[in-house]
């Protein structure tokens, strides 16, 4: 079975921000990008457009406020801050400024899940689970970095609010091959192809879904791999297709809380739908403060590591 991504190319998620939002200045004056302290890798844009620029300090409620007043005004507003914050700290914010009146705010954010060993306050595992609550809100989880500019491009021209989760972003694994595949906001990506059970997964955990399928290859099963980026508005007609195309046979794998993000938006799907898979395992984040460490070393403590993806995904490929 061909695998559709290459390892060992790494880049900044956070550079692609940064050079696609000064790129964009260009052709959107109504254009402004917003930050809570965070604006590191927003310098170009800064240095180019100081007009439309605003660091607010460590007040992400008033940086999504003046966002939303900005967009009242005809702008585009940028917010780029850590999610574990503007996820929770700015929370009423978001839902009554923002998404009441679906205004055009952009929320970018890094430390997605549990990444950059910070700690809980640190650590965004809720943030999923609240975004897809508000109404009006898109939300979507990237794992290629070379995604982010193209997300970024097609919010653009969205009527309403977006919330986009990166990792880290000083160093991240690119998965795609450039023009490999079609990125539209809204629709999942088949990752890797296969036949016998799917791995649906988002961000982070994209990549270990896809070792997991290489390594499940070895048993001479197929193991297709669903990039469900947009987990808000879900792609409803490629999880029933999985259903039906690969014998009812899923798992969902995510860093953020097992319970609330793309685990529950699936199963609500199905039960739409009234459709009945043959197995269905989630893997994530049990209803536990994570505590410190590397996030890979966290995913196998809490049961969502590389071979417990292989376990579970060898469970659903034996279940009757």
């Amino acid at each position: 079975m061909p695998v559709t991504f290459t390892f060992g190319e790494m880049l900044s998620a956070r550079s692609v921000i940064g050079s696609t939002l000064a790129e964009l200045g260009a052709d959107y004056d109504n254009l402004w990008v917003l930050t809570p302290d965070i604006g590191a890798t927003l310098v170009e844009f800064r240095d180019t457009y100081p007009e439309r620029f605003l660091d607010v300090g460590l007040a992400e409620q008033a940086c999504v406020g003046i966002a939303a007043g900005l967009a009242y005004d005809g702008n585009i507003p940028v917010v780029s801050g850590m999610l574990p914050f503007l996820s929770m700290r700015a929370l009423e914010q978001i839902r009554t400024d923002v998404c009441y009146p679906n205004l055009p705010v952009k929320i970018i954010g890094t430390h997605g899940g549990l990444v950059g060993n910070g700690g809980s306050t640190h650590y965004a595992v809720e943030d999923l689970a609240l975004m897809c609550a508000l109404t009006n809100m898109t939300v979507t989880s990237i794992g290629d970095p070379l995604m982010v500019g193209e997300i970024i491009r097609q919010s653009m021209t969205m009527q309403g609010p977006i919330y986009i989760r990166l990792a880290v972003g000083k160093k991240d694994m690119v998965l795609y091959e450039p023009g490999q595949h079609k990125v539209r906001i809204g629709k999942g990506i088949i990752a890797r192809e296969g036949t016998d059970a799917t791995i649906f997964t988002h961000g982070t955990t994209v990549a270990q879904a896809l070792q997991a399928a290489e390594e499940i290859a070895k048993d001479g099963r197929s193991v297709r791999v669903v990039d469900m980026f947009t987990l808000k508005p879900i792609d409803e007609e490629l999880i029933l297709r999985c259903a039906e195309e690969t014998d009812g046979r899923f798992v969902v794998l995510e860093d953020h809380l097992a319970y609330g993000g793309l685990a529950s938006r699936i199963a609500d799907v199905l039960a739409d739908r009234g459709v009945c898979l043959t197995a269905f395992e989630r893997l994530g984040i049990p209803q536990v403060y994570a505590g410190f460490g590397e996030d890979e070393q966290l995913r196998d403590k809490h049961g969502y590591g590389l071979k417990d993806t292989i376990a579970a995904t060898r469970r659903v490929l034996a279940a009757s």
